[in-house]
């Protein structure tokens, strides 16, 4: 037997290489120089990675040569049947959209083939909503009552729409997938290729290793550094957990903990630029907002989020009595002499191209070829060897996004086909009120309810499509009632308010209150609401009204990552460290708090959106505020602290992190200075080897 599996893996291993570079090379020429309908271009991706994904997902674990033939076969169908159906388009349409038999057999095997290898590659929860959805508009929702019912299309409809609609299989979301996504995936991939994984190790454990807590800071930043070309919390954690978990919990982290640190800040990675997994590819194109605006307004909020996990693992550290790792002793500048060329020029080149205004499909391709380029500059330069398997990782690694992206469009294109994203809209409206907080606490629990059976970018496709519209609206208006509050309506505007609310033309332009403005804007007619918000908001405000809203559903959808019963990057972290996978789960969800709270940053301040000079006040003061939480939270800072002082230090959070002006934020970093400092001094009194003795006092 283990002689046949030999056999068995060696030409399927070499299948798969080939497969790989024929694929990658493919999608290089798609997106820097053959021209193709977007039809073609997405049903060749999906095509590809349908081969692919027989290969990568078997039916069978392990299987034998002859367990192999039902996955070409399935590959060879899907492949086929996507590329018949578009080779007929024109046919199709020639016929008045009617489809003959042939076509109605490869629609049904594309559909099926496309559901098998969605369950293959996420699991059972995506194929069956994806069932729903498509019988929901095919008879079941016009037996519904309400603002669901929908009167139901016919089966050719439903078969046409979902592979040719716009946003349907091979849609928008598919030519997100088979450009932006997949040039940064392999981007990502040479770069790991070319050692920079290893760099990313070597450099966070140079920095951070000999502070306090070094090895939890060393899992927090090489995290943070992984994210910018992996894009995957599950890969980040499955790439720098091998190393930082054992690292963390030699030095006297609890294992839960360390596990949780690895799994908190491997989400961190979604969020940080320039690549943001596949989330902000999606974003821009929903959104219409410029990929590299999205990347730069990101930074900061990036930075708080693995700032709030650093405050975690500082204040265990003291509680742990983990200190600095003193064996590190090679420098930062020595580990950037070794290899950083290799890291930081392609990273440099890609973030210039962006900021110079190319495309980011362009941005990447350069990117990839600075890659090899500096791996020239190191002691391990790439050859073609190295340069073909970083294409077949690249393709390997982009299996599962592919499949997924593509599958999710199906989703989309009923949610569009049956208008449900307005009326699901207008429900978060109706529930939450007036309240941002109440939207975002519904959207969040949507999140979490989502993402038990979608990964985090279909969880965010499916979350924006249908609550975005609403949570864009509540955040215009909070906007609206702050300029009619202040008599700032332009001349030309009046004229709108003629017609939405004529009983209030007299006010308009004066100061008045904000109960005063809230009541002009719900007389607004909902279907001129639109009209007024443009007319009186400049475009500016609009714009970054939008990318609020979808950053905060985007942040939002990231806590299926870490949040029970489903969390994938904590169940890997606990696999590595030997833990319980709910106990890890709970653990990572609590460090990860800072997606539930930078968010609301987002909604109630200028910090998407306004000048430099608030966003940096902003940063500054919920930095300060992020901590506090944290040590109220674990009720620690450098030593254990009081019941009374906890309420203190929420206190202070709540002051600093409170969308307010900063001579409000003013007294609340001083109380957090003054306990900070009463506490450091108390801890300085006890002995070290006494824990139990210092968590007793102050």
């Amino acid at each position: 037997m283990p002689a046949t599996e030999t056999k068995t893996q060696v030409p399927t291993s070499r299948l798969l290489l080939f497969l790989g570079v024929v694929i990658s090379l493919m999608h290089i020429g798609f997106n820097v120089g053959i021209v193709l309908s977007s039809l073609w271009q997405n049903s060749l991706h999906f095509a590809g990675f349908a081969l692919m994904a027989a290969w990568v997902y078997p039916l069978r674990k392990n299987p034998s040569m002859a367990w192999r033939v039902p996955d070409i076969l399935l590959g060879l169908l899907a492949a086929g049947s996507a590329l018949f159906l578009i080779a007929m388009e024109d046919a199709i349409y020639a016929r008045g959209v009617r489809m003959v038999p042939a076509e109605w057999i490869a629609g049904v095997i594309l559909i099926v083939c496309a559901l098998e290898f969605t369950r293959r590659v996420a699991g059972l929860f995506i194929p069956v909503l994806i069932l729903v959805a498509l019988s929901y508009v095919g008879f079941w929702g016009g037996k519904i009552s309400g603002v669901f019912k929908f009167a139901g299309l016919s089966p050719e409809t439903i078969l046409f729409r979902s592979i040719y609609g716009d946003d349907a299989l091979f849609g928008t979301i598919a030519g997100i997938s088979s450009s932006y996504v997949f040039m940064f995936i392999l981007f990502g991939a040479s770069l790991l290729r070319s050692g920079a994984g290893e760099f990313v190790i070597d450099l966070a454990r140079a920095v951070a290793g000999k502070m306090v807590g070094g090895p939890g800071l060393v899992a927090v930043m090489a995290s943070g550094l992984m994210g910018t070309i992996s894009g995957s919390a599950v890969a980040n954690t499955a790439s720098t957990g091998v190393i930082t978990i054992p690292l963390m919990k030699r030095a006297g982290f609890p294992p839960k903990f360390a596990a949780g640190v690895e799994a908190a800040a491997s989400t961190g990675g979604q969020l940080m630029p320039p690549i943001m997994g596949a989330g902000a590819f999606v974003m821009a194109t929903y959104t219409q907002i410029s990929y590299n605006t999205i990347v730069m307004v990101s930074i900061l909020p990036a930075i708080l989020y693995f700032a709030t996990v650093g405050f975690f693992v500082r204040i265990e550290a003291k509680r742990s009595l983990v200190d600095a790792l003193d064996h590190e002793k090679v420098s930062a500048l020595e580990v950037l002499k070794k290899g950083g060329i290799v890291f930081l020029l392609p990273i440099a080149v890609l973030i210039g191209l962006l900021i110079y205004g190319f495309t980011p499909t362009y941005a990447a391709g350069i990117s990839i070829v600075a890659v090899i380029a500096a791996s020239w500059l190191s002691p391990n330069p790439m050859g073609i060897k190295a340069v073909i398997e970083a294409l077949a990782m690249g393709a390997r690694n982009m299996v599962m996004t592919a499949i997924l992206l593509c599958a999710v469009g199906l989703i989309v294109n009923i949610i569009a086909t049956a208008g449900i994203g307005n009326t699901f809209s207008l429900m978060i409206n109706q529930w939450a009120g007036h309240s941002l907080v109440i939207a975002i606490t519904l959207i969040a629990l949507a999140s979490l309810v989502l993402g038990m059976g979608l990964p985090v970018t279909a969880a965010y496709i499916v979350l924006g499509t249908l609550s975005a519209p609403a949570l864009h609206a509540l955040i215009s208006d909070g906007l609206l009632v702050d300029a009619l509050v202040g008599g700032q309506i332009p001349e030309a505007a009046k004229a709108i308010f003629m017609i939405a609310a004529p009983e209030h033309l007299a006010n308009i332009g004066n100061p008045m209150t904000a109960v005063a403005a809230r009541a002009i804007v719900d007389a607004v007619p909902v279907d001129m609401a639109s009209m007024v918000r443009e007319a009186v908001l400049s475009p500016h405000a609009l714009t970054y009204a939008l990318l609020s809203a979808h950053l905060i559903i985007f942040w939002l959808s990231q806590d299926s990552n870490v949040t029970p019963p489903v969390a994938l990057a904590a169940f890997t972290a606990a696999a590595i460290a030997g833990t319980k996978p709910m106990v890890t789960g709970f653990q990572s969800w609590k460090l990860a708090k800072g997606l539930y709270i930078i968010p609301l940053l987002f909604a109630y301040t200028p910090f998407i959106g306004g000048s430099w000079a608030d966003d940096f006040m902003i940063f500054f003061f919920a930095l300060f505020g992020l901590y506090a939480f944290a040590a109220g939270l674990e009720g620690f800072m450098e030593k254990k602290i009081g019941l009374f002082v906890r309420l203190l230090t929420f206190g202070c959070a709540a002051a600093l992190l409170w969308p307010a002006p900063w001579w409000v934020h003013l007294p609340g970093l001083m109380g957090l200075m003054t306990i900070f400092c009463l506490n450091l001094r108390a801890s300085r009194t006890l002995p070290k080897t006494e824990p139990e003795i210092r968590d007793n006092r102050f």
